[in-house]
């Protein structure tokens, strides 16, 4: 993979020179995956440590679910969820809290409480406001892919040209960012797997991965314990166990980082930790 550092205020990832994890910590009632289960603040905080502990380079904190047809959630409920948790969560560790949100308000007070990277599901189009506060602050910003928005992407989505129109999105999501003032250096590009995809849309991102090369930016993935690794699994008629799911999230850990990954994002940091140890050392064997 192609190396990137990225340096700012008291953090720097070193991109490219091994794959850093990103732990998925959900504190909502109703994530696809672990709705509920650290909805509570102090349980928040607990499983945030034992990422840390497990291998996370970076903890992912989100307070709406982007799940499809996912209801929104009212500024002043995700404010609720997220800045007590980031507050406190800074006392205890040292890598870069991420908050995965849309609102430029939950992001500004975030970043005020401590947090050190914005996840932008709707690359910057989803609140005017939001280039400005992640200029202001100069922290990284992840800008994704989707096509609609968490309540329709999942209805009938079509591409001519899954890969090309993936990446055209994000050039230009690039350029839209640098515009309002974000340095390329800070920006960090996700084509979305499993929002706005089909399942077969979706491998076939994860198989090409390698076209978003020509972007110049870091690339994250996540694919964790979503639907498209589920349906896979449950042809035939067969319910999928959840074990078989995280399996099947390894499966495409391991693609993503052989296709050229900086940052996978997962819910299971352990098992992921022990992935990625061995694929960075098949990524970067002579």
């Amino acid at each position: 993979m192609i190396p990137y550092d990225i340096a700012w205020k008291n953090h720097r990832l070193n991109l490219g020179h091994r794959t850093c994890i990103m732990g998925i910590l959900n504190v909502t009632p109703d994530s696809f995956s672990d709705g509920g289960q650290f909805f509570n603040a102090q349980h928040a905080i607990n499983r945030a440590r034992q990422m840390v502990e497990e291998g996370a380079d970076i903890i992912d904190i989100g307070g709406e679910s982007s799940r499809p047809n996912a209801d929104a959630v009212a500024l002043k409920e995700e404010l609720r969820r997220v800045v007590p948790v980031v507050k406190e969560l800074v006392k205890h560790i040292n890598v870069p809290i991420s908050v995965d949100t849309v609102k430029a308000e939950v992001a500004r007070q975030s970043l005020e409480a401590g947090a050190a990277i914005i996840n932008d599901i709707t690359a910057l189009t989803g609140d005017p406001e939001m280039a400005g506060v992640v200029a202001d602050f100069e922290v990284p910003v992840v800008l994704m892919h989707m096509k609609g928005s968490p309540r329709t992407m999942q209805n009938n989505p079509a591409y001519e040209d899954p890969v090309g129109e993936v990446t055209a999105y994000l050039e230009k999501a690039i350029a839209r960012a640098e515009a309002a003032g974000i340095a390329r250096d800070k920006i960090i590009v996700d084509p979305g797997i499993g929002f706005g995809k089909t399942v077969g849309h979706n491998y076939t991102i994860i198989k090409h991965l390698k076209n978003l090369e020509a972007l110049n930016v870091p690339v994250l993935m996540g694919t964790s314990r979503k639907s498209f690794i589920r349906k896979t699994l449950e042809e035939g008629g067969r319910i999928a166990p959840m074990t078989d799911i995280e399996l099947g999230t390894q499966a495409t850990v391991s693609a993503s980082i052989m296709g050229g990954a900086h940052i996978v994002r997962v819910h299971d940091v352990k098992s992921t930790a022990t992935t990625v140890r061995i694929m960075d050392m098949i990524a970067t064997a002579r």
